[in-house]
């Protein structure tokens, strides 16, 4: 009788215990995988870095994105100088060894949820580095990540960005195929662009003082931003309202506008002189126009006072006509002529002397004194009879005096004279003097001014005197109106 064999099968504790064992193995390896496969040989050397930024163990080692190896520590070291830096040591693939010792590292990430990953960039030198060795801080890169970028804005920025992700994406939602259409006009409109993007590029645009222009006037706004978002609530208001006329009305001006634009692009090089000239005749123009509002009363009155005039003008042009034949025969007589000629000759002559005669009148008054003198020579006298104004006042008689013979020029006579006067026998002589004639050195009226009067008690003092009066004596004379009198400001 034939003894059978036991199968492992028919014991249900070895099943178990068996089934047992390869759990935790498998346990075992799916906990180390991240650390590598055991019995697997690995090339290993570290790195230092200026920060782990949140690498950790188990994370991938790439090479121009593929997977080369893994971060199987990271430690931190204190350096002699007190920085602290991060030492990752790396397992990789035997297939990398070596790799050149000038090779860079750089901490990268991989997802938005902050998993990172070690970017190795072979260098090109021909020493490899060994197994164990060490690729210095130098040559390793410090990233800056996604969220230290945005915790560069403050916390109200943030949300706003938030805010702007959420709409933009329900923008964006759904709008695939309008999308693909924009996609497919951008390139016209990039050729376009070149050109823009050339001259915003340029110096002579000044691009950067244009933003800082911007940057001034968002300064001055902000004080009246609350002001300005009431604006845009009041807006949905009026944009409600024209919500009920926006179909056809408004549409076809949006239909409508694309074209104007095209024109507009179309036709500004060409407009573009136009508005040039246009601001150089503005620029030109403003003179007049301020003298313009400054003699607009005065323009507006002429109008007052020429419509009556132009009313009446129709009798005026009926008597041109015969006015006009009668100068053309006055024009015509050689007699005439010769009279005009003779005006014309008589004027140049009398110019000049009634350029110096004519302020003699009009500033010292000295036709009418000529005339009031040459009456008071018939008036002014005494019981032995009528005698000149000349004359009125008689000289003193005494040694050089003027009303006798004399051995000189008079220069105060020996009479005394009597009380409360004073001796009058000097001689006074201004054959030229100044009547506010043209060229003359000084404006006054020195014949008949009380001021140099040279017999008047008080007036002028006693001594010799040729010529003009020292001084300015002023242009009164006798009988000068007021008119007369404003003539020395001019």
């Amino acid at each position: 009788m034939k003894r059978r064999r036991s199968r492992i099968s028919a014991s249900p504790v070895l099943v178990g215990a068996i089934t047992a064992v390869i759990a935790v193995v498998s346990v075992f390896f799916s906990y180390n995988a991240n650390k590598g496969l055991p019995f697997v040989p690995t090339y290993e050397i570290k790195a230092e870095l200026p920060s782990a930024a949140s690498l950790v163990s188990g994370n991938e080692v790439r090479i121009a994105g593929v997977r080369v190896g893994i971060v199987s520590e990271v430690k931190a070291k204190q350096l002699d100088d007190g920085r602290s830096i991060a030492v990752a040591t790396m397992k990789l693939d035997k297939s990398v060894e070596p790799i050149p010792d000038d090779s860079t590292v750089l901490v990268r990430q991989r997802s938005a949820m902050g998993l990172k990953y070690l970017l190795l960039t072979p260098g090109k030198s021909g020493e490899g580095l060994k197994a164990g060795g060490v690729i210095p801080e130098s040559q390793a890169d410090e990233p800056v990540d996604m969220d230290q970028w945005f915790n560069m804005f403050q916390e109200p920025v943030r949300r706003a960005i938030q805010k702007n992700l959420a709409e933009y994406g329900g923008g964006f939602a759904a709008r695939g195929a309008d999308i693909n259409t924009i996609i497919g006009d951008l390139p016209p409109l990039l050729k376009l662009a070149e050109p823009v993007a050339r001259n915003l590029s340029s110096n002579e645009t000044d691009l950067r003082g244009f933003v800082r222009g911007l940057s001034q006037a968002a300064a001055e706004v902000a004080p009246v931003a609350e002001t300005q978002a009431d604006m845009f609530v009041q807006l949905d208001t009026t944009f409600q309202a024209l919500a009920e006329v926006a179909r056809p009305y408004i549409q076809d001006s949006i239909t409508e506008g694309v074209q104007a634009e095209l024109a507009v692009i179309r036709n500004g090089p060409r407009i573009r002189p136009f508005l040039y000239t246009s601001a150089r005749f503005m620029e030109a123009l403003r003179p007049g126009a301020k003298a313009l509002g400054e003699s607009a009363p005065i323009v507006a009155n002429s109008f007052d006072i020429g419509i009556p005039v132009l009313r009446s003008s129709p009798q005026l042009y009926d008597e041109l006509a015969p006015t006009a034949r009668s100068l053309r025969r006055f024009g015509e007589s050689t007699s005439n002529n010769e009279g005009l000629d003779s005006l014309i000759r008589t004027n140049e002559i009398l110019t000049p002397l009634l350029r110096q005669v004519t302020p003699a009148q009009n500033v010292c008054n000295y036709a009418n004194l000529l005339l009031r003198n040459a009456n008071l020579t018939t008036s002014g006298g005494n019981s032995e009879g009528k005698y000149v104004r000349a004359i009125s006042v008689l000289p003193s008689i005494g040694p050089n005096a003027e009303g006798n013979p004399a051995a000189g020029m008079a220069n105060g006579g020996g009479l005394i004279p009597p009380a409360g006067d004073f001796d009058k026998s000097f001689l006074h002589s201004n054959p030229y003097p100044n009547t506010a004639a043209p060229g003359q050195s000084i404006r006054e009226c020195e014949p008949g001014n009380p001021v140099t009067a040279w017999y008047n008690p008080g007036g002028w003092p006693n001594a010799l005197t040729i010529g003009n009066v020292p001084g300015d004596q002023g242009i009164e004379t006798a009988l000068q109106t007021q008119q007369q009198l404003n003539w020395v400001t001019k």
